[in-house]
């Protein structure tokens, strides 16, 4: 049985998504009866005493890097290692390899001997051809080279096509209004889309998001205020006012995307709203209202997007589970899978593998102290220095 895993690691939260046979494909009507089984996180990244790279902990003692996902800051975190770097698309690449190896302890039967597995990891549309050399850079020298990249606005689309398809030819808006930003990004949808869906220039912006809204709420609420009151200030009616504002003030972002692609929204078939900052109902009330186009949300918006990858990750595998029989011919139970899943580099020893991504990085296994070169709003958390054995 083939099985799809999708990553999206984002700013503010990391998602992982397990796509099984049945959750890509199903009746229309009943696309989630068999939904993905997915794990939300905090994108943060600590190393333990054994060189042990965890995702979304906080340590009382020593220290998490944070604010590393998004390859397109200037002043993005970096690691340092004695005299090498970690570059940030090195510490996406290992909280990938962190997500995958827990994914199959977790999972043991999907393993050399049960399971192919397709994994893709998103990446932002915006990001250049640079930027995505050096995350497939970062992901082949640590052996995963079989990890597919791809797009957010993709893995959206490929997620409304799995929940409401099949769909005819079209354009679909994707509004992502994440933890840290808001991306708008047009897709071709249906049969016939071209290699590439993404139509025009995405556009995107921090000056909405879920950040955004905070920054907005506190500056509404905190004049003379004690920090621990602002929450409860601003509740219920006044809360839903300003975050109508704030997605109808972000409606200039939706029509610069439409200008730079010369269409409006008459010729938008649908709005796909997806992050997690999208799941107060007032997001998509407003877009539809203002819009005027069918809204489509997923139950959880910010498992979209790992949704969908996991459905290319899925379909990625059972096409080479197919390819490989065809070539192949008859083969011993197993034995292409077990090919398969040796060729993503998914081996059983955690310890020494995560090893293995710690040397590629440059880290040294006699000892370690990590400076770390932070952005404006950057975040150490702990001070204590970190030693691997």
């Amino acid at each position: 049985m083939a099985v799809g895993l999708g990553l999206s690691i984002g700013t503010v939260n990391t998602v992982s998504a397990l796509a099984e046979e049945g959750s890509a494909k199903a009746p229309p009507g009943r696309r989630w009866a068999q939904r993905s089984q997915s794990i939300t996180r905090r994108t943060t990244l600590t190393f333990d005493s054994t060189g042990l790279a965890r995702v979304g902990m906080i340590p009382r003692h020593g220290r998490a890097i944070i604010e590393f996902a998004d390859l397109t800051q200037r002043s993005i975190m970096s690691a340092r290692v004695g005299h090498r770097a970690l570059s940030p698309a090195d510490l996406v690449a290992v909280v990938a390899e962190s997500l995958i190896t827990e994914t199959l302890l977790d999972h043991p039967h999907y393993d050399a001997h049960s399971s192919d597995v397709g994994i893709a990891l998103t990446y932002p549309a915006r990001y250049t051809e640079t930027h995505i050399g050096d995350l497939r850079a970062s992901l082949d020298a640590i052996g995963l080279d079989t990890v597919q990249l791809v797009a957010e606005p993709i893995a959206a689309a490929t997620w409304l096509e799995a929940d409401r398809g099949p769909l005819m030819p079209g354009l679909a808006l994707v509004y992502d209004l994440g933890g840290a930003s808001l991306d708008i990004t047009l897709v071709r949808v249906g049969a016939g889309c071209p290699s590439n869906p993404i139509v025009g220039e995405p556009m995107h912006s921090a000056e909405y998001g879920g950040r955004a809204f905070g920054a907005l709420v506190a500056s509404r609420a905190g004049h003379g205020l004690p920090s621990a009151s602002i929450s409860g200030s601003v509740t219920g009616t006044t809360a839903d006012e300003l975050r109508t504002k704030h997605v109808r003030a972000s409606l200039a972002l939706v029509y610069r995307c439409l200008r730079a692609a010369d269409v409006t929204m008459a010729d938008v078939d649908c709005v796909v709203v997806v992050g997690g900052a999208a799941r107060p109902v007032e997001v998509a009330q407003v877009l539809a209202g203002e819009l005027a186009r069918p809204v489509i949300t997923a139950p959880d918006p910010e498992r979209t997007i790992a949704d969908g990858a996991a459905i290319i990750g899925r379909r990625a595998a059972v096409a080479a589970e197919e390819a490989a029989g065809k070539h192949h011919g008859k083969r011993r139970p197993g034995a292409h899978r077990r090919a398969a899943t040796r060729a993503m580099g998914l081996s059983q020893r955690t310890k020494q593998r995560l090893s293995r991504v710690a040397l590629a990085a440059g880290l040294s296994v006699a000892g370690v102290g990590m400076a770390l070169a932070l952005p404006a709003d950057g975040v150490v958390v702990g001070l204590a220095q970190l030693g691997l054995h």
